[in-house]
């Protein structure tokens, strides 16, 4: 079955993959995760707020996000995002986001709100009578939530967001469809051009099954560690 197999083509080429391709998807993960956190977890305050036009906007962005296909927004802000800029900065030209710039507006952009919901539920897990004992003490809303809510809220949904992060880390590949090269495009591109697309996609499975399943046992860890803390 694998008489014709030539496995060689992995070995002349995995420098090419991780160097250039992996280097892209983590670099793009990595960023992706920490823009996706930090506006995620303005919107879940948003969605908490006691404002109503406040909580219905960050809801409705929230929901539109989450009901329109990854690969759809890509090409959305890959193609819109040059039209976008030139509108901001108000010139008669397209502007040149780049690839990668472009890619990272859109995972934020999409992740933030499933971060969202993640840290909503987290600021929910906290019992009220902690915020009213910040209010007691004199605190501001603000000042409630950045000392005693979000720090154990963070700290309580750790295991879910590395989850929500292998998921990301395995949506970056989609940025394939844009002929960008990260790993699977790097795979991609070395396939096509041997014309050994059966051994670099079988690599590539393998890859992110170890990488995956190696992270899904830390997250596994890290549960239980948060567990005995509580």
């Amino acid at each position: 079955m694998f008489a014709n197999f030539d496995f060689d083509v992995i070995q002349r080429s995995w420098v090419y993959l991780f160097t250039t391709g992996m280097v892209f998807t983590l670099k793009l993960t990595l960023f992706a995760m920490v823009g996706g956190t930090v506006l995620g977890t303005m919107l879940a305050m948003m969605r908490l707020s006691s404002s109503k036009a406040i909580a219905f906007a960050a809801t409705t962005y929230v929901n539109i996000m989450r009901s329109i296909p990854l690969v759809m927004v890509i090409f959305w802000f890959y193609f819109l995002m040059p039209y976008i800029g030139a509108w901001v900065i108000g010139s008669d030209t397209p502007v040149q986001v780049g690839a990668f710039s472009s890619c990272l507006i859109t995972f934020v952009m999409f992740e933030a709100a499933y971060y969202c919901e993640i840290m909503r539920s987290g600021i929910q897990s906290i019992p009220r009578g902690q915020i009213w004992a910040g209010y007691a003490m004199g605190m501001s809303y603000w000042q409630t939530m950045a000392h005693i809510v979000l720090p154990q809220a963070f700290r309580n949904m750790i295991p879910v967001l590395l989850t929500q992060t292998i998921v990301l880390f395995q949506d970056v590949s989609l940025v394939y469809v844009l002929s960008i090269t990260d790993f699977v495009g790097a795979a991609s591109k070395v396939a096509q051009r041997d014309g050994r697309l059966v051994e670099m996609y079988s690599f590539v499975a393998l890859v992110y099954f170890i990488m995956c399943f190696a992270l899904s046992k830390l997250v596994t860890k890290i549960q239980k560690k948060v567990a005995i803390i509580r």
